[in-house]
């Protein structure tokens, strides 16, 4: 077994890779960016580095960076967890080749193989698992996904090869719409995955997402253990995760798994995987989706997933265990008869979101209150305590609640109980929806699609949970902030050490101009990395009116220049947030006046965009 794993990675699935590591008596490094100085992973490593500023990919996205504070920890392993470079497989090659330090996942060659989806779609036809109908070869041209709509019918999903929860992939409903879609399925492609290679499918109209996972080892054992149904999802991201699947016979649900093994044995894959797939819903039918369902390969995740807890309260198999096992060069010691299903288990994402502002994040608060729920049956992985302050660079899950029961009737009896138990104040949170989905007539019975929640579910009912349930506008500071300690962090070539001070509520300390002092400041909410983010906030002037951003985000491109004339509702800038592209579009017509920011620059809740005169 290792002697210490880096977990390139934040918030709460570094804190579960640690504490899996800890388990195991391995040591845990972890990184962080500057916005990120004060994070919950920070803490609970043994030890911890700066990679960089905030914007990710100046630091968890830095390839040299990340492996360079592997090397002065003298880290043997490194841990991607999931999302940023989990299944970029250059760095996944880097790491394989870097002395002393082993990667952990699978190899590099099985994620470039899996990880770009043309490759995957190809090696799972062979393996006689079925695939949408779709092409094997990215697609460059706005041509070819007409073409492919007249072919196949629209709609048509423009994906991106490296993409995944809906991150990269755009839906054309028409051949007018195939270049400006083309054109943002690369762009998004390129800003998350570093990778603007897209392909083209089929879109199913009607789909349940069904998820199997997997975990392989060096010596050719593939078991699967079950599957996880994530068919609950806003604009393609899952919102709650279940397993097993209240949809499925035995039957389907045996062919399901049998063809993720083999897809993932074709694959030479080692270590922990899932094997996505679509299962076309029957409106009509009466009873589960038996063997004559169809059902069709979508991707592999080639890591682990964030509702990897699912699977674990339904198996008693410890996933992050495995992964370091594995990696290490151990077997796999259970058969793949001996893997049993107890019970049903959902995992309900605690994101900072408002479910009645069509899911808008928060862009920014602080947890005045934080006092997740417990009892029998319930599982809360987090970072997070009571006074942090939400970072919303990256994105804006919180924690993740997972509850089990004998059945899934129990299950969600207690997920009810679970959600009313969880207080959290300061930072407005989808717990309410959480608690509305609970008794939804549709998701109790299992027959809502990945449709469900953007085209069918009456959005009203969102703002009355949100009435109901939610708490009162966020409140900027706790009432007894005078009653605080003060907390500094030290950096020294680049490695973080902690003085034990807390600096809450107290009065600021002077920063002194001196050279000599090893203060580090709190960095403010969204300052993008402080000094590393760049100069100061450009000169505003003139008399037009000005757009603002309405949330804290990295300016992905500017369409408009000074002197351009646009039309009320014509897009003038793209704004990444939360993960996110969002348009930014003119109120009203009108010629540019000033364009205030650039490509890549960070810009906090407020800031002036575009000024139309």
């Amino acid at each position: 077994m290792f002697r210490k794993v880096l977990v390139a990675n934040r918030g709460e699935i570094a804190v579960r890779v640690m504490r899996a590591c800890e388990e195991l008596g391995v040591e845990t490094v972890a990184i962080y960016s500057e916005a990120d100085k004060n994070g919950g992973h920070v803490r609970y490593a043994d030890e911890a580095y700066n990679v960089g500023p905030a914007r990710a990919a100046d630091s968890y996205l830095d390839h040299e960076a990340v492996i360079e504070a592997a090397q002065q920890a003298d880290a043997d392993a490194i841990h991607p967890g999931y999302g940023f470079l989990a299944e970029n497989a250059a760095f996944a090659a880097k790491v394989e080749e870097t002395e002393g330090i082993t990667w952990v996942g699978p190899s590099s060659d099985a994620m470039e193989s899996l990880g770009e989806k043309t490759k995957a779609r190809t090696i799972m036809d062979d393996a006689d698992v079925p695939i949408v109908p779709g092409t094997t070869d990215p697609v460059d041209t706005a041509e070819a996904v007409e073409e492919f709509g007249e072919e196949h019918g629209f709609p048509v999903a423009i994906k991106a090869e490296g993409g995944g929860g809906g991150r990269g992939m755009k839906v054309v409903e028409s051949a007018d719409e195939a270049a400006d879609k083309l054109e943002s399925a690369k762009r998004e492609g390129e800003a998350y995955f570093d990778n603007d290679s897209v392909y083209l499918e089929r879109y199913l109209e009607n789909p349940r997402h069904i998820e199997v996972q997997i975990v392989a080892d060096e010596h050719g054992n593939v078991r699967h253990l079950g599957e996880r149904d994530c068919s609950l999802q806003r604009r393609h991201q899952k919102v709650v995760e279940e397993g097993p699947s209240p949809a499925l016979t035995d039957e389907i649900r045996e062919q399901i798994g049998e063809a993720a093994r083999r897809g993932v044995a074709a694959a030479d894959y080692t270590n922990a995987g899932t094997v996505e797939f679509l299962v076309e819903e029957d409106p009509d039918r009466d009873g589960l989706l038996g063997p004559d369902a169809n059902f069709y390969f979508l991707e592999v995740n080639t890591r682990i997933q964030v509702e990897h807890c699912v699977t674990e309260e339904i198996t008693g198999i410890d996933i992050l265990k495995w992964q370091l096992r594995i990696a290490a060069g151990e077997e796999l010691d259970f058969s793949q008869d001996d893997v049993a299903f107890d019970g049903h288990a959902i995992e309900f994402r605690i994101n900072a979101e408002n479910a009645a502002n069509d899911f808008q994040p928060a862009s920014g608060g602080t947890l005045t209150t934080y006092d997740p729920p417990g009892g029998v049956g319930v599982r809360v992985d987090d970072a997070m305590r009571q006074g942090d302050e939400l970072v919303t660079d990256y994105d804006s899950m919180i924690a993740k609640l997972i509850v089990w029961g004998a059945d899934r009737e129990e299950c969600l009896a207690r997920s009810q109980r679970a959600l009313a138990e969880y207080d959290i104040e300061g930072v407005t949170t989808i717990v309410p929806f959480h608690r509305l989905m609970c008794t939804d007539e549709r998701f109790v019975e299992g027959t809502h699609t990945t449709k469900y929640l953007d085209e069918h579910i009456d959005r009203s009912r969102f703002e009355e949970a949100q009435e109901r349930w939610g708490p009162d506008e966020p409140s900027a500071e706790p009432e007894d902030v005078d009653v605080v300690e003060r907390e500094f962090t030290v950096e020294v070539n680049g490695k973080r050490f902690e003085v034990d001070l807390e600096e809450r509520g107290a009065a600021p300390l002077a920063n002194g101009g001196g050279g000599g002092s090893a203060q580090a400041q709190r960095p403010s909410q969204g300052s993008g990395g402080g000094a590393d983010a760049g100069s100061e906030t450009a000169d505003v002037s003139g008399d037009g009116e000005s757009i603002a951003a309405e949330m804290q985000g990295t300016v992905l491109s500017v369409e408009v220049e000074a002197g351009d004339e646009v039309a009320a509702g014509d897009v003038v800038l793209v704004l990444e947030a939360m993960k996110m592209e969002n348009d930014v579009v003119a109120s009203r017509g009108g010629t540019v006046g000033q364009v205030p920011v650039s490509e890549g620059d960070s810009v906090d809740m407020g800031d002036t965009l575009v000024v139309l005169e």
